[in-house]
């Protein structure tokens, strides 16, 4: 197993610490849920790591290529589930960005099985970065409606696009 992949792993060894950490927080701002955050901060540090040595040093493998969006979905949907139990997240956003999710690796997966390799494209990180960003900002203020409010938009607005994106760009995939 890769280094990369190994902090890949230590990500999704984090999402049950977060989401424990989150239960106890209530949804207030304490000590709880600063904790929470840092262990969010951690985890959403080790995406840019584990694919920055995955790059630098060819590190790149299946594995990993299954590994790391999965752990980036469970920790960024980790997050909005526990907002959406304490009503900051409507429950129809929170469907969205799994919609979204779970359309964009069908693709993928319909594309695998054309030999085709759907690399995530820049719209994607800029949702993935965006949403961590934002997550963190909730949780940093999680009193504050309006900075909420705008940072629901902001994960709305890239996932939409970047999934409407990955589409556009693929669509023959499909029908090929």
């Amino acid at each position: 197993m890769t280094t990369a992949s190994k902090i890949t792993l230590i990500r999704v060894a984090f999402i049950p610490v977060y989401m424990v950490l989150m239960y106890l927080s209530g949804g207030e701002p304490n000590g709880w849920m600063y904790a929470s955050l840092a262990v969010f901060i951690l985890a959403s540090v080790t995406d840019f790591i584990d694919g920055y040595i995955a790059r630098k040093y060819g590190q790149i493998s299946d594995f990993g290529k299954f590994l790391d969006p999965l752990a980036d979905k469970l920790l960024v949907i980790a997050a909005m589930a526990m907002f959406c139990e304490w009503a900051v997240v409507p429950a129809w956003v929170l469907m969205i960005v799994l919609t979204r999710e779970f359309a964009v690796t069908g693709l993928r997966l319909v594309a695998v099985g054309k030999g085709t390799v759907i690399a995530a494209g820049w719209s994607g990180k800029v949702k993935t970065a965006s949403t961590m960003i934002g997550l963190c900002v909730m949780m940093a203020f999680p009193s504050v409606g309006w900075l909420c409010d705008a940072v629901i938009g902001v994960i709305l607005v890239t996932t939409v696009y970047s999934g409407v994106e990955y589409f556009i760009q693929n669509w023959k995939c499909l029908w090929e």
